[in-house]
């Protein structure tokens, strides 16, 4: 049974938003501090990689395992569930809660070790899986109740810049995560680096717990809008099988998150294999100021969305999928080049005009469907895009890597040797088979880079294409 949204309609709500101006920014900015500290913690592992990497003695093709598919799989698996719980239950306690688990589990994976039970060893790497699974279980509880609170704070005309602003946690969660991590890694290790990172989460999920206050649902809808019962799952999803729209920037966001994903992962890998830096070195001079670049151009696209978005109502989708396209060339001067100011400068530029796909796909996730239904269509949104995208970014880069490397090493003579046996070559050596790990270590990383790379621009063909089903299928508000 139907019901108009008297929350709305009892006064001016729906033009100002829940609360009071000064409450609303703060409620924006602690769900951007939250965001961050997801990516942050989700970040840290390639970050620390260059130092964590040879100490667990794993392939790229595993280490795209541990840092990808391991984790997007029961985040996505457990993101569906706790968005439908968020559709009826406290929004704000659900993500102090999850914050405080994934922060714990954050600091446990700098105490992955091996140990010996009954005369076996388990490996380092095995625990540190299954923290990370910990991890992933934890921040599904984030982004889905997180849009459906800023839905209910911001009326519709502020919410493409107020998701914008919001999404810019994963571009500054990066970028901290780098310029903290790298740093604490060089002078302290990898696992220091989990556990000073990890632990703050769980402070700042109690003060959010304690100082924001739940909105009532569809508050900020205009009046007249009618609300809907909750519905079950699966007959929002057969309703939102019907947008054509929101299948388009599914694929196009899915897509792009794989390259992102597994482009930023083995980042520091490739910059440390290419120019010989540390990890550190790398974070702070590298991996922070192309994830800064990156959150600046975010918030711009939202902000330009927002301002164009009276007169030309379908630039969340063309405006992003224009980026995409442009920021190809970009990407391949950076990994192509042997001059590191370019690379940077490349690197830099790509990220600045792609991100801002991120305020297209929630945008477009809630602006297709109904109040009541907006959490679940967020997670659907980030189950495909965090199960594909995330899960097999980093796996592919991986796995073509070690194809890459070990067909450069068998035209060089060496077929049967891995590149774990490269790594263990002491300093120094110049035999035949150091020559050969020397060149193909890099080249390896490069050339599936390169290849990633391209896919941008069927990403942002993609999002274009969602320009003519938008038209029709998004609610007037």
């Amino acid at each position: 049974m139907a019901s108009v949204d008297t929350n709305a309609a009892a006064g001016e709500g729906w033009k100002t938003g829940f609360g009071t101006r000064l409450s609303r920014t703060y409620v924006l900015n602690a769900l951007l501090l939250i965001y961050i500290l997801n990516f942050i913690d989700r970040s840290l592992l390639g970050v620390v990689s260059p130092v964590m990497k040879p100490e667990l003695g794993i392939s790229d093709t595993a280490f795209g395992l541990l840092t990808g598919f391991g984790f997007a799989l029961f985040y996505t698996i457990v993101g569906i569930p706790l968005a439908q719980i968020s559709e009826r239950r406290n929004r704000v306690a659900i993500i102090a809660i999850c914050l405080a688990v994934w922060s714990i589990m954050t600091a446990l994976c700098g105490l992955a070790m091996e140990i010996t039970i009954g005369g076996i060893v388990i490996g380092g790497f095995w625990m540190l899986l299954v923290f990370r699974v910990g991890v992933g279980v934890g921040e599904a509880g984030c982004t889905p109740p997180a849009n459906s609170l800023i839905a209910d704070y911001f009326p519709a005309n502020k919410r493409a810049a107020a998701l914008g602003y919001y999404a810019m946690g994963v571009t500054l969660g990066t970028m901290l995560a780098n310029l903290f991590g790298g740093p604490i890694t060089d002078a302290f290790g990898w696992r220091w680096a989990f556990v000073i990172l990890g632990l703050p989460g769980v402070v700042i999920g109690i003060v959010f717990f304690l100082t924001v206050k739940e909105p009532p649902r569809g508050f900020s809808d205009p009046p007249g809008t009618v609300k809907k019962e909750r519905v079950p799952f699966t007959r929002g999803l057969s309703v939102l099988a019907a947008k054509k729209s929101f299948w388009l920037m599914t694929a196009a966001c899915t897509l792009a998150a794989f390259c992102g994903y597994g482009i930023s992962t083995f980042q520091s890998l490739y910059i440390v294999r290419t120019f010989g830096l540390t990890a550190g070195e790398t974070a702070v001079w590298f991996n922070a100021p192309v994830a800064l670049a990156a959150a600046a151009g975010t918030a711009l696209t939202g902000w330009l969305v927002s301002r164009f978005s009276a007169k030309y109502p379908t630039a969340i989708a063309w405006l992003p999928g224009l980026g995409l396209i442009i920021c190809v060339p970009f990407y391949l001067v950076a990994f192509m080049t042997s001059n590191i100011y370019i690379c940077f400068v490349g690197l830099a530029l790509g990220a600045f005009i792609k991100f801002g796909y991120l305020a297209a796909q929630y945008t477009i996730a809630q602006g297709v469907v109904s109040s009541s239904f907006r959490a679940v269509s967020t997670a659907i949104l980030l189950f495909v895009v965090n199960l594909l995208g995330y899960g097999l970014g980093p796996l592919f880069i991986g796995a073509a890597s070690d194809v890459f490397f070990n067909m450069q090493l068998g035209a060089a003579g060496f077929s049967d040797v891995a590149r774990e046996a490269c790594t263990s070559l002491a300093a120094g050596d110049t035999s035949a088979l150091a020559v050969a790990c020397a060149e193909a270590n890099p080249a390896s990383l490069q050339n599936s880079m390169l290849l990633t790379s391209t896919f941008y621009v069927i990403c942002g063909v993609l999002l274009i294409l969602t320009v003519g089903p938008l038209r029709k299928e998004m609610l007037k508000e």
